[in-house]
C-alpha cells in the first residue's frame, strides 16, 4: 500500500470514529428537511436532517450505523456542506458522484480542491458494491435538500 493510500485510509478511519455532524439536532430553521436511507445490500442505514437558512445549508446532522465507509462520508459530507450555498453543496455533490463513477482515477484539480477529505474515498470507485455506502449519506442528503425545499415556489 502506497503512503497516500495510507493517508486516505487514516482520513476514513478517522472521520468514521469522530462522526462530524452525528446526533440528529433541531436546526431551529424553517425549512428543515429529512431522509432516511438504507442500502439494501449491507444493511447500512442513515438518518440525516438538513436546515437551510433561505439559499445556505444551515445545519447538517444525522444518526446512522454501517461500515466504517457509510459512517465515513457521512462525516466528511457535514463538514465540507454545512454553511455552502445550495449552489456550492449541489456542484459538491456533483463532485463526489464523479469521483465514485472513476473508477479509482484521480479527479481534476478544481473538484478535488472542492472536496477535500472526500478524495479520501478515490479507491471506493474501483469496488462498485462500496460506492453505494459511500453514497448512502449524499443520497440522503439530497433527499432532505428536496424535503427541505419542496414549500418553495
Amino acid at each position: 500500500m502506497s503512503s497516500l493510500e495510507q493517508m486516505y485510509q487514516q482520513v476514513i478511519m478517522d472521520h468514521a470514529r469522530e462522526g462530524h455532524g452525528r446526533g440528529l439536532k433541531d436546526p431551529g430553521l424553517i425549512q428543515v428537511g429529512e431522509s432516511h436511507q438504507i442500502n439494501t445490500t449491507c444493511g447500512d442505514e442513515i438518518t440525516l436532517r438538513v436546515g437551510l437558512d433561505g439559499v445556505t445549508v444551515g445545519s447538517v446532522s444525522w444518526e446512522g450505523q454501517g461500515c466504517s465507509i457509510s459512517q465515513a462520508s457521512v462525516s466528511v459530507l457535514t463538514e465540507l456542506v454545512e454553511g455552502q450555498s445550495l449552489e456550492q453543496a449541489e456542484e459538491t455533490m456533483e463532485a463526489f458522484r464523479a469521483l465514485m463513477q472513476s473508477k479509482g482515477e484521480p479527479l481534476d484539480d478544481d473538484r478535488e480542491d472542492l472536496l477535500g477529505d472526500a478524495t479520501a474515498f478515490v479507491g471506493v470507485g474501483k469496488y462498485p458494491a462500496r460506492i453505494k455506502c459511500a453514497m448512502l449519506g449524499w443520497s440522503a442528503f439530497k433527499d432532505a435538500l428536496i424535503h427541505a425545499r419542496k414549500d418553495q415556489a
